[in-house]
């Protein structure tokens, strides 16, 4: 989402960190994002640019701008205005369909009914609380808990974040008091996300670096292949699975060889067709938790579905992770991740 100075990108945001001599590009891609960054950074570790990178994602979806686009030559320089998360939330401008309604349209194809998604659903709020346990030991892996948040000034204390928040209580009763939100349809508010904050970071680097900074040199981790997919018009939830294909098939895997799944479920929709199309068992898809629960700040959620694939990966003892997920355009991104605990 555009916000105020982000004309400059990173070369601000490095700015602020005290890193000033550190520049880079400022990639948008939507949901995709996180899977781009990943991909960019790794191809500038091979080209020999860098042998550290910093990917840093962030996104204000709560509070996006309302953008005014001026006319000079038209009737008192009248023109266009965006709502820039909203508008756009609720309409292609190819196809002129809104989101929601390409959810509907790959139900249909598919068959799925609200009882279906509504099952899986509350599975994935179940799946949630096991990242809670212990007072959120799994989130704070990779979390610091609990999080003291600066005025803009850096002066004082503005807040403190004790976990994720907006979290909505989900029950399998308050799910079916929900009605589908369009006409004839399928899909409730229980069976999508909600526009939300985030900010996450990875630090992508040479195999002997990683040695050097590695809190653990013996977990190895790499990053193994990307795929990249766009389906017919109109049917976005259904572009992650070509996309996990095309990553399965350039690192030379099928779906039976994945330890773990990570997805970007705008919908969950999403993961019943792409547990349908690549033979997966969507009750073990997500574990500790979706971007259907924490929300729908586009660029870090998939980031932080990354992390927590690694994380994953390396409480069970390694193997073949894969994070996918739909973006704006019918299109989707995936990403391959290995993971081995030297053992």
């Amino acid at each position: 989402m555009p916000q105020k100075g982000s004309f400059y990108g990173l070369p601000w945001l490095m700015g602020l960190m005290g890193s000033e001599q550190v520049g880079g590009p400022t990639i948008s891609q939507a949901c995709a994002t996180s899977a781009r960054l990943l991909q960019s950074v790794a191809s500038s570790l091979r080209e020999g640019d860098v042998t550290v990178a910093l990917a840093i994602a962030a996104d204000r979806v709560s509070n996006g701008p309302h953008i005014y686009y001026p006319a000079p030559h038209g009737p008192g320089g009248t023109r266009e205005h965006e709502n820039w998360v909203m508008d756009n939330f609720d309409c292609d401008p190819y196809t002129g369909v809104n989101m929601l309604k390409t959810a509907e349209n790959v139900a249909a194809e598919y068959g799925l009914t609200t009882a279906q998604q509504n099952e899986l659903t509350l599975v994935r709020y179940q799946q949630y609380e096991e990242a809670l346990k212990n007072d959120s030991a799994f989130l704070r892996r990779f979390m610091t808990l609990p999080f003291s948040v600066p005025d803009a000034r850096f002066k004082r204390e503005q807040s403190v974040l004790q976990g994720d928040e907006g979290i909505f209580p989900t029950t399998e009763a308050g799910l079916a008091k929900l009605k589908p939100l369009l006409d004839g349809g399928t899909v409730t508010f229980g069976g999508q996300t909600h526009p939300a904050d985030g900010n996450a970071a990875i630090v992508v680097t040479t195999a002997e670096r990683a040695a050097e900074l590695s809190q653990d040199p013996k977990i190895d981790i790499r990053l193994v292949s990307f795929g990249q997919s766009r389906v017919k018009p109109a049917f976005m939830p259904a572009a992650p699975a070509p996309a996990a294909r095309k990553a399965l098939q350039a690192a030379g895997l099928k779906a039976s060889d994945l330890s773990a799944v990570k997805t970007h479920n705008p919908f969950i929709v999403n993961d019943l067709v792409l547990a349908k199309e690549l033979g997966l068992d969507p009750l073990t898809m997500n574990r500790f938790g979706c971007s259907l629960v924490w929300g729908h700040p586009q660029a870090p959620m998939g980031l932080r579905a990354i992390i927590e694939l690694i994380e994953q990966l390396v409480i069970t003892g390694g193997g073949y992770g894969l994070f996918v997920g739909c973006a704006a355009g019918d299109s989707a991104m995936a990403v391959i991740i290995k993971v081995d605990d030297g053992t």
